[in-house]
């Protein structure tokens, strides 16, 4: 592409992103514009606001509902529902009041890039606040009090273990002391509406199991006790619609990792994909034995009820809707339920490919070498994706230390960091040995040049959560690696032996921390490597000014699908 062709190419995107903006703001129900109060801001202002909602692309979400039946498309509307409960408490998790946060902004723009951040931290930007005199983003969240330090929890802690669990806020009692207020007390009003509405559901359900999950999840919204829904979601096999709904992953404490935030996602299966899908699971325990590190560190059994399917995601809410958008999902959480029937690992297709699309393509048509762009595949896109879900089932669980514990008690709130990490490069050295296996035709060099390309997209979320560190993590650890080459033009080249070679050191590097379960060697080695360089940053900055976005925004709601 010429010089002038890209000067084009930029033009076009920045009218897009003028388009965007115009879009976010006028589809969204919760902002009015006030056109007099627009008008008397500084002019630097309103384009610097217009330029935060540039970093979103606006996606709708559509699926095709033509093979439910009535019953079933009734019952969409109350799991988005359900969904909107969850969304309601991760805003008071994350920040506390959404009106009156959007009833203090003044700048519509400024307000939607509020509501798409839960609060007024640039999720992208490392937390930075965006609205003047709000402060750092709390470590902890509202999870915690405030005036609450570290020592203090701890300390705390060896009397009272409520305190460190996923379903429980530390608040202080009369006295001042630190206790543990389970879920249900703290946010009842939100878990007994979305209760209220799975409920509602079960009866419209056409497969039984998904009825038998819906009211056991709301039972546990009710009693802060998931086991056994989530013992009930892993043995669902045939139903067609999906809900996973409820305080689940632990990325919005980032203080320890211990609090689990709300959130919700209502799925489609797409069963041609599923089917494609299915071997895998049933290939962990080989995987496993040939991860390239020493045999204590991979001497667990991976659980090989494992599931693999392919999904529509129509509805986003709370923690998932947050900033950058998931598109793959790995649950549950609980190493009881994992080391009894494995894990479920769901694809999240349309999503997947909005962001290939629109994100992924720009990127490699700035950074990748021209010559190796032809490997930039949605395929790779999609299995890459895949088994980093898939890879999270193997390594340990469980330290091998004298006195083991979980890995995740171990390495606290470092655990999330090295866990994705973990999961990156283990799906990556996946592909290569599904391909040995002959269970994968692949042609290795687009896994490698796609991977890398998801690396820049990736890293563009920032280096403070636990996927932006475990995303500089593994750019650092493969450029000291040599695993890919720079061009004096800011192209970049995969370097293939060495990208083997690199995939798998990091591979062994990984789980060995975990194993080891040292903490403060993981803060080392994060310290080490979690940081983004000038040079980097100034390849990102490219990518800013080449009008390409960071991720995608929805549109959704059954207005949108009929």
């Amino acid at each position: 592409m010429t010089g002038k062709q890209n000067r084009s190419v930029r033009t076009i995107h920045r009218l897009a992103a003028i388009v965007l903006t115009a879009v976010l703001l006028n589809g969204c129900d919760s902002i009015t514009r006030d056109d007099q109060e627009s008008a008397a801001m500084p002019k630097s202002d309103v384009q610097a606001n217009t330029d935060l909602l540039a970093k979103y692309k606006l996606v709708r979400l559509t699926a095709d509902l033509s093979h439910l039946n009535n019953d079933q498309k009734k019952l969409l509307p109350l799991l988005m529902k359900a969904a909107d409960a969850m969304d309601d408490m991760f805003w008071l998790q994350a920040y506390g009041s959404k009106a009156e946060l959007l009833s203090s902004i003044s700048d519509p723009a400024l307000r939607r890039f509020a509501e798409i951040n839960y609060g007024p931290w640039d999720r992208l930007d490392d937390n930075a606040p965006f609205i003047e005199g709000v402060g750092p983003k709390p470590l902890g969240a509202r999870f915690y009090p405030s005036d609450m330090t570290r020592d203090e929890f701890e300390r705390a802690a060896v009397n009272n273990e409520a305190l460190r669990n996923l379903y429980t806020v530390v608040r202080r009692d009369a006295s001042g002391a630190l206790q543990a207020i389970p879920f249900s007390g703290e946010y009842g009003a939100q878990l007994s509406k979305a209760a209220e509405y799975l409920r509602e559901a079960a009866e419209l359900a056409e497969d039984k199991e998904f009825g038998s999950y819906l009211r056991l999840r709301a039972d546990a919204l009710e009693s802060d006790d998931y086991y056994e829904s989530d013992m009930a979601w892993m043995d669902m096999k045939d139903n067609e619609i999906d809900v996973v709904i409820g305080p689940i992953e632990v990325y919005e404490d980032e203080l320890f990792g211990y609090k689990a935030g709300a959130e919700a996602y209502v799925l489609l299966k797409d069963v041609e994909w599923s089917r494609r899908l299915a071997a895998y699971a049933r290939l962990l325990p080989a995987l496993q034995r040939g991860i390239p590190v020493d045999p204590e560190y991979k001497a667990e059994e991976p659980g090989t009820d494992s599931d693999l399917n392919a999904y529509d995601v129509i509805y986003y809410a709370g923690h998932a809707n947050a900033g950058s958008k998931t598109i793959a999902i790995n649950l549950p959480n609980d190493e009881r339920v994992q080391a009894a029937k494995g894990s479920r690992r769901l694809q999240l297709k349309n999503a997947m490919r909005a962001k290939f699309d629109e994100i992924m393509v720009p990127i490699s048509n700035e950074l990748i070498a021209d010559d190796q762009q032809d490997h930039l595949t949605f395929d790779a896109f999609f299995e890459n994706t895949m088994l980093h879900e898939v890879a999270h089932g193997l390594g340990l669980k469980n330290t091998i230390t004298n006195d083991p514990t979980t890995v995740r008690n171990a390495l606290q709130e470092y655990y999330s960091a090295i866990e994705e990490g973990k999961a990156d490069i283990l799906g990556l050295y996946m592909v290569s040995a599904l391909k040995e296996m002959g269970e994968l035709d692949v042609d290795l060099m687009d896994n490698y040049t796609t991977f890398l390309a998801g690396i820049f997209r990736s890293v563009r979320f920032g280096a403070s959560s636990a996927h932006g560190k475990a995303n500089m993590i593994r750019f650092n650890f493969f450029k000291e690696m040599g695993a890919f080459s720079r061009s004096d033009d800011g192209r970049y080249r995969v370097e293939f032996d060495k990208m083997q070679a690199a995939t798998d050191s990091l591979s062994a590097r990984l789980l060995m921390l975990q194993g080891d379960g040292d903490k403060a060697a993981v803060a080392d080695f994060v310290e080490q490597y979690a940081l983004i360089d000038p040079l980097l940053q100034s390849d990102l900055d490219r990518l800013a000014d080449a009008g390409i976005p960071v991720d995608i925004v929805f549109e959704q709601g059954m207005n949108v699908l009929n």
